[in-house]
């Protein structure tokens, strides 16, 4: 999750310097970049417990770490490393330790697969004398709610208050879940909207590709990806399908319009967080913020609220695809690859778009549903999911292709769609891998993914 905004400026006071902030974000194709962000679980060696923030083996230590051997700068509150950053990167942490990388934008796909490399051999560099290892799947297999430490940040502390009054598993979402995510550009609002929409309707499908979360406290949970169930019970004010998105009058005001509709957790004021949830952030416009009478927000406070809603494709100044569970090294890359491929190639996002444009909302709602249960086994319509999967690749690809962009050896992006390929045609993603596993030689134990999976 994103830490506090540092947009300047002065007070808001109309809505359509809301609707300006985020139409700023409109680019030429030539600027577009590629941000990718992964989290991943950090247990200790021995007893594979996840890791408090103090202590020798703590997530303190790791951050200490990577400032004094690779110059990561630390970003503090109350005086405590909470998250660094260098070149335009940002190591943070999410409420239950997951340990996060937030790329720099980049302009390749090789770019980010060499970053990613680059930032895990750091983390392991410092990681492995202090006997701490680190995972990467959608849910924490092991260890239950209460025994995940929480970590000191003040934003959570708001939300660890609001989350289960809104939901069943807010917290679990919080503690215990971790994943992948691209961020990608638009060139206009008639592109936001294409992509917005051909992300939307895609995303189960990209779900399903990376289903990487079958157990809870040590046991099958009867999900593939319980990760992106977990997030239909979290909060419904903020999360789900969207789909005004796929109606006419959308774009940026519709989008504005929305995320004023959506409660606030806190405004962030001189080095603290302020408990602002349930609140109006029209009323904040107003100056009736019952939390902060008489002032009104800056862009920073409205950045910050768009970093709360949590839907499975979030508009900001860019787009983010969020539907991938956390998994092993080389679905780090594949998860940009699958995207950059589908939404940078304007004949490829246009054949996307036809595919989807008949679906209705019911449809998305069905897949949005019984993906994370069934993931590519899903029937819908005369097909399966996973032949939706195999045409999302063929798309990609062709994606890909057209941006030939070559690395040392000559190998353009294609390459990074290898691991996605072998799950479409076979069937079987990262979750009915570890089940069969659970149920075969690991004899009914989760406790071999932490070396067998380990990054």
């Amino acid at each position: 999750m994103s830490g506090p905004s540092q947009e300047p400026g002065a007070p808001i006071t109309e809505r359509r310097q809301l609707v300006e902030f985020i139409a700023d974000g409109c680019k030429p194709k030539s600027a577009w970049r590629i941000g990718t962000e992964h989290e991943k679980f950090a247990y200790t060696h021995g007893d594979l417990r996840p890791l408090p923030y103090e202590g020798e083996r703590g997530i303190r230590s790791l951050l200490d770490g990577l400032i004094s051997q690779f110059g990561w700068q630390p970003i503090l509150e109350n005086g405590r490393p909470i998250a660094l950053q260098r070149d335009k990167a940002n190591v943070s942490l999410e409420p239950g330790g997951q340990f996060e990388l937030s790329g720099r934008p980049v302009q390749t796909l090789h770019e980010t697969c060499y970053e990613v490399h680059e930032h895990l051999d750091q983390v392991r560099t410092v990681a492995e004398p202090l006997g701490i290892g680190m995972l990467g799947m959608g849910f924490q297999p092991k260890w239950a709610r209460a025994e995940i430490p929480w970590m000191p940040k003040g934003r959570y502390e708001i939300m660890r208050a609001y989350m289960p009054k809104m939901g069943q598993l807010g917290l679990d979402m919080m503690l215990r879940t971790c994943t992948i995510q691209v961020n990608l550009d638009f060139a206009s609002e008639a592109d936001m909207i294409q992509k917005f929409r051909v992300g939307l309707a895609w995303q189960p499908i990209a779900t399903a590709l990376f289903a990487n979360s079958p157990f809870t406290e040590g046991q099958p949970n009867g999900y593939l990806s319980y990760r992106s169930h977990i997030w239909t019970d979290t909060d419904p004010d903020r999360t789900g399908i969207l789909p005004f998105v796929f109606e006419p009058g959308m774009g940026f005001e519709r989008y504005v319009d929305h995320a004023l509709d959506v409660p606030m957790y806190f405004v962030y004021r001189n080095g603290r967080y302020i408990d602002a949830s349930g609140q109006s952030f029209r009323d904040f416009m107003a100056g009736r913020l019952p939390a902060l009478p008489g002032e009104r927000p800056t862009m920073g406070d409205w950045n910050d609220h768009l970093t709360t809603l949590f839907p499975e494709v979030r508009l900001k100044r860019f787009l983010e695809m969020r539907g991938a569970d956390g998994g092993p090294w080389r679905s780090l890359c594949a998860l940009p690859a699958l995207w950059v491929g589908l939404l940078y190639d304007q004949p490829t996002l246009d054949a996307a778009w036809d595919v989807v444009r008949d679906w209705t909302i019911e449809e998305h709602a069905y897949l949005r549903a019984e993906v994370p249960r069934q993931a590519l086994a899903t029937p819908f319509r005369d097909r399966t999911v996973q032949d939706l999967a195999r045409t999302m690749l063929e798309l990609a690809d062709a994606g890909l292709k057209a941006r030939a962009a070559e690395d040392w050896a000559a190998q353009d992006e294609r390459q990074f769609l290898t691991a996605l390929r072998a799950v479409a045609e076979c069937g079987r993603t990262p979750a009915e891998e570890k089940l069969a596993l659970f149920h075969g030689r690991w004899q009914g134990s989760v406790d071999p993914i932490f070396t067998e999976f380990a990054y």
